[in-house]
C-alpha cells in the first residue's frame, strides 16, 4: 500500500473541511482538473462527486469518486476512478499532533490501494502512487496555508463554470 504522511499547521477540523469539499481538489490533488458535479448528500457514504482527471496536457477523462467510509474529522475513505483503467481506494486519516508555537498541528496520512485489474500490479504501482500522493499532500499543506483571499481563483466558482 502506498502510504504518505505530512504534518500541517492547522486544526484537524480545518483539514477535514478541505477534504470534504470536492471543489478544493483541483487546487491540491495531482491529476484532478475540475469538479463537474457533487451529489446533494455529499459526503455521506455512497455519495459521489464527478470530476475530470488528467496528468498530461489538455487530455482529461470524466469520472467519479465515491465515499466508502467517513468518520468526521478523523477519516475519509474514497473509491477513486479514472476509467477505463484506474480504480483505487484512497484513505485520508487525520490525527492531532503536538502544538507548534501554540498552533495546532494535524498529521495527515494518505494510503492508496489499487483495486480491480490493477491490484495485481500493486508492487509496481506503489512507488508511483507514493510519489503522486506526496506531491498532493505537499500541495494540500500549501493550500491550507494560503489565505483564501490570495488564491488564484475561488474553487467553488470554478466548479460552477460551464467550461467544466
Amino acid at each position: 500500500m502506498a502510504s504518505v504522511t505530512r504534518h500541517v499547521r492547522a486544526a484537524r477540523a480545518d483539514v477535514f473541511a478541505a477534504l470534504v469539499r470536492p471543489e478544493t481538489y483541483p487546487e491540491w490533488l495531482v491529476g484532478c482538473r475540475a469538479i463537474r458535479e457533487v451529489d446533494e448528500n455529499w459526503p455521506a457514504a455512497g455519495s459521489k462527486f464527478h470530476h475530470r482527471v488528467g496528468l498530461i496536457g489538455p487530455l482529461t477523462i470524466p469520472d467519479s469518486t465515491s465515499v466508502v467510509e467517513i468518520e468526521p474529522e478523523r477519516k475519509l475513505s474514497l473509491e477513486v476512478r479514472a476509467r477505463p483503467f484506474v480504480r483505487a481506494q484512497a484513505t485520508f486519516t487525520l490525527e492531532d499532533d503536538d502544538l507548534y508555537e501554540g498552533q495546532p498541528v494535524t498529521r495527515v496520512t494518505l494510503e492508496e490501494v489499487p483495486l480491480g485489474s490493477l491490484a495485481s500490479l500493486k508492487p509496481l504501482l506503489d512507488p508511483v502512487l507514493a510519489g503522486r500522493n506526496k506531491a498532493s499532500l505537499n500541495a494540500l499543506v500549501a493550500f491550507l496555508n494560503t489565505p483564501a483571499g490570495s488564491r488564484s481563483e475561488d474553487p467553488t466558482e470554478a466548479a460552477k463554470s460551464p467550461a467544466n
